[in-house]
């Protein structure tokens, strides 16, 4: 549990940007009305309040000294309660929570980025991470996919990263797409990145697991591959148990944990 007693009370934020990026997606910029909440880690979230409707936990899509991002698909209450929020609106903000992606480790090596989906959100403050601190790596390849390309995140944003080995695909073109056309594991061979490096994976939990499996049968060794895992998170500090996955709680345990955690709990069906 946090250290902060308050951490069950929600500081309020101010919306000051909105940005639709899919149909039934926005990314909200939020800024502190008074005090700032700490600072936040990639792969961290937050549980993001409005009265009325109740908590959700957002993972951050970047992460700035000023603001915090937060990209949100419309599936519930809360999250389209969310997504309709316009600028100068408040929203009760708590965190951050969980253990983030172990950016230092793959620090001299190589680095394989893989994501599926909306997995690009977490991812993207990796991304901003590396883009930063692109001289302490080797090989960093990014392999994103998604259903068709009207449903692909941040696709202009990816397009444009220099230094970065970068492959896209999905999984059905229209007729403007001209490249990849298959799952993401279709073209996980065409990356740069070593399996002597390090893999971060997010995207749908079938997406992620196969993913693994295919990294360690190119000789990815498991305990070098993280996953962020999604569960039902209400409290974010581990006392509620909504998120248990067998003996871990996502929120306090992860959402980042590495692979060789969570393969015999990922084979067993509706677990």
């Amino acid at each position: 549990m946090p250290d902060d007693p308050q951490s069950m009370n929600p500081t309020p934020y101010r919306v000051v940007s909105t940005a639709q990026e899919l149909e039934g997606v926005v990314t909200l910029d939020l800024e502190p009305v008074d005090r700032a909440i700490p600072a936040a880690r990639p792969g961290q979230f937050t549980m993001l309040y409005i009265p009325g409707f109740g908590e959700s936990a957002i993972s951050y899509s970047r992460i700035d000294a000023k603001k915090i991002t937060h990209t949100i698909r419309g599936v519930g209450g809360v999250s389209n309660a969310l997504i309709a929020k316009k600028v100068g609106e408040i929203i009760g903000v708590r965190g951050p929570f969980g253990k983030p992606w172990p950016v230092e480790i793959p620090e001299g090596g190589d680095l394989l980025i893989v994501a599926g989906g909306l997995g690009l959100a977490p991812l993207r403050p990796v991304l901003d991470h590396v883009v930063q601190h692109r001289d302490k790596f080797q090989n960093i390849s990014l392999v994103a996919g998604a259903r068709n390309p009207a449903a692909f995140l941040f696709l202009d944003e990816i397009s444009k990263l220099k230094d970065l080995d970068v492959h896209v695909t999905v999984d059905a073109a229209d007729k403007d797409w001209r490249g990849n056309v298959g799952v993401v594991t279709s073209i996980l061979g065409q990356a740069e990145a070593s399996c002597h490096g390090h893999a971060f994976v997010c995207g749908p939990e079938l997406m992620m697991k196969f993913t693994a499996l295919g990294l360690i049968e190119q000789g990815y060794d498991p305990t070098r591959i993280f996953l962020s895992m999604e569960r039902s998170m209400h409290c974010g500090i581990g006392i509620c148990g909504h998120c248990q996955l067998g003996p871990y709680l996502i929120c306090r345990d992860g959402p980042v944990m590495s692979f060789d955690r969570l393969k015999n709990l990922m084979e067993i069906r509706e677990l």
